[in-house]
């Protein structure tokens, strides 16, 4: 059953939400506050059987820690795997932007319909599915040639296939799942430069229905976490008008071999 936990103060909405997600094959746990609903996660997380995907209101009753944001953000730390959609009446830009480098994969503004919240919350529950399989599967990802992928290796940073974890001159990067497979997607089309939505479809899902902004955060965070300087990105290159592309620079003795020629070509990898 696919498991879901809703954190809405207003009881009115909160009832709308939970009728529609439990036709839609839901089983829900309702929360009116941060604090039952980190209550309800934490109890979930003990027992070994997390949520697969939260709901959060943004704003709501009770101390800062426990306003929407901040209870995304915990969950974030502690789940890495589980989806995210935040709930505002707020649309401006900052406050999705906040959101999202919390953490959360969507979020949608109210008012909304039914349909759109189950199509967004589908497409959620999907990337997280495919998350546990890949890391039933001992994390190892297939590659178009159906060939299981090798370590990857791009100037000081090589990507560990079977653990999904990337480090930089032999350092650990703290990474998210979903930051993992940005950068891994990245450092095995080095230089090719990637259009927003072929990024969009490679980590969250051709049928993903949110927006296409959460790319963008995402870079946002990779790059806080792997240059130097952010605001002067030496590795992820915005390429303007069009999407982002890697730069591994000075290459290391094993250069980007890691991959065969064929599963290079697999993955769309120009030829160097």
């Amino acid at each position: 059953m696919k498991k879901i936990l809703i954190c809405e103060d207003e009881g009115t909405i909160r009832d709308f939400v939970i009728i529609h997600l439990k036709r839609a094959g839901y089983e829900v746990t309702a929360t009116k506050n941060g604090a039952e609903a980190i209550k309800a996660f934490e109890k979930a997380d003990n027992a070994k059987v997390p949520f697969d995907v939260a709901v959060l209101d943004i704003m709501m009753p009770g101390p800062p820690d426990e306003q929407g944001d901040k209870v995304c953000k915990l969950f974030r730390e502690k789940n890495q795997t589980m989806g995210i959609i935040m709930l505002s009446a707020k649309a401006q830009e900052m406050d999705k932007v906040g959101c999202l480098m919390n953490g959360a994969d969507d979020y949608i503004t109210k008012p909304f319909s039914p349909s759109e919240l189950v199509a967004r919350l589908d497409a959620v529950y999907r990337r997280v599915e495919a998350l546990k399989t890949a890391n039933k599967a001992a994390g190892i990802a297939e590659a178009k040639a159906n060939e299981p992928l090798k370590d990857a290796v791009s100037g000081v940073f090589k990507v560990n296939a079977k653990s999904r974890t990337v480090t930089k001159n032999g350092e650990l990067l703290e990474l998210t799942q979903v930051e993992y497979q940005i950068l891994d997607f990245f450092i095995r089309n080095e230089e090719a430069a990637l259009e927003r939505k072929s990024i969009l479809a490679q980590i969250w899902g051709d049928s993903y229905y949110g927006d296409e902004k959460i790319v963008d955060v995402n870079i946002r965070r990779l790059r806080m976490k792997i240059e130097e300087d952010p605001s002067k990105p030496e590795f992820l290159q915005t390429v303007w008008g069009y999407g982002y592309k890697w730069s591994g620079g000075e290459k290391t003795e094993q250069g980007n071999k890691a991959l065969p020629d064929d599963a290079q070509a697999a993955e769309g990898r120009p030829e160097s």
